[in-house]
């Protein structure tokens, strides 16, 4: 699989990492190992020794440092042998990857490519979805490519289908309209409006004959960071004069294989949203993306995809869009 490499990617959430926890996980085709150091910046370092390839995960934290479980050799969270404990000798080659990783929007981002592309201000902007009420942080593992993921949340119009029961759209997207754009900061845009339709019943601050219009935007950002708006006012009315915010959710995917990919979200706390994102997530979207990523293989990525022949609709613009895009930055990549 053809990972991009100068992009930032999202490791996991901060507090997925406690104290002084380690946190081993599988990006991008390989085994890392996340923890907070003592000043409170992370580090990430490939999780396996390069004198018998153990485990670090399994090791001993010391300070900022970790200790091979097999032999000792302790590394910094620069990925420098500090320590060899057979000699005052530390081999040259003794060392592991440490990509650079920064602490951003609740969550955690690595850069895998070149160390001196690594620009903070590149990593997208989630600032949406810092907000002092409780929020759950989640994380999931697709056993799907992140390319299929991505058309699956590019495309919401799948929702009168395969999330009938859950959302009851009651063919709200085959009235809706749709349209796909482009920012100058590299963001595509999938956006749905729904025109004078009934007010939801959960709405409580708007009287119940009321009509409403509503909005429904992903925006994404390679390699697939995206961030959902859902947004409601009356009908007629301008979106900043809503009864009350639209709710902001991030979707953040990063590949754990080319055919696994890690799924970092938001919802609300308590019971029954834990189960309405269990309905949506595990009994809906997960079983279908398996599929096809069973039915396609290795064809859910770039150029493999379009030897397919997929058919495209209109509400496929956005996803094509995506597409095309990574397309351009792998070329970009290989050539450089």
């Amino acid at each position: 699989m053809s990972y991009l490499r100068n992009i930032w990617y999202m490791a996991g959430w901060e507090e997925e990492i406690a104290g002084e926890a380690l946190l081993e996980r599988r990006l991008l085709g390989r085994d890392w190992l996340l923890y907070r150091q003592q000043d409170g910046a992370y580090a990430m370092l490939h999780n396996r020794c390069p004198h018998r390839f153990a485990t670090l995960g399994q090791g001993k934290r010391k300070g900022d440092s970790i200790a091979c479980p097999y032999h000792g050799l302790a590394f910094s969270a620069q990925g420098t042998c500090l320590h060899n404990p057979f000699s005052e000798r530390i081999p040259p080659h003794a060392r592991v990857d440490a990509p650079p990783v920064v602490a951003r929007h609740r969550a955690i981002w690595f850069w895998a490519g070149d160390p001196r592309k690594a620009d903070p201000a590149l990593i997208p902007d989630f600032s949406a979805i810092e907000v002092d009420q409780p929020m759950v942080h989640g994380h999931m593992l697709f056993p799907a490519h992140y390319e299929i993921i991505t058309d699956n949340l590019m495309d919401l119009s799948h929702t009168e289908f395969i999330h009938e029961e859950s959302f009851r759209m009651q063919g709200k997207f085959l009235a809706g309209e749709h349209r796909a754009q482009e920012d100058e900061d590299g963001a595509i845009w999938s956006k749905w409006t729904f025109h004078n339709t009934p007010r939801p019943a959960w709405l409580k601050d708007v009287a119940p004959e009321a009509r409403m219009d509503e909005w429904l935007d992903m925006r994404w950002h390679a390699p697939a960071s995206m961030l959902l708006e859902v947004g409601f006012t009356l009908a007629g009315e301008a979106r900043d004069a809503a009864p009350m915010p639209p709710f902001v959710n991030p979707h953040i995917l990063t590949p754990e294989t080319a055919s696994t990919t890690h799924y970092f979200y938001t919802r609300q706390p308590g019971e029954e949203a834990e189960a309405m994102t269990r309905q949506v997530f595990e009994m809906e979207d997960l079983p279908m993306l398996e599929a096809i990523q069973q039915t396609i293989g290795d064809g859910a990525e770039g150029e493999a995809f379009w030897d397919l022949k997929p058919v495209v609709l209109s509400v496929d613009a956005a996803a094509v869009r995506a597409r095309r895009r990574l397309m351009k930055l792998r070329r970009e990549e290989a050539q450089a």
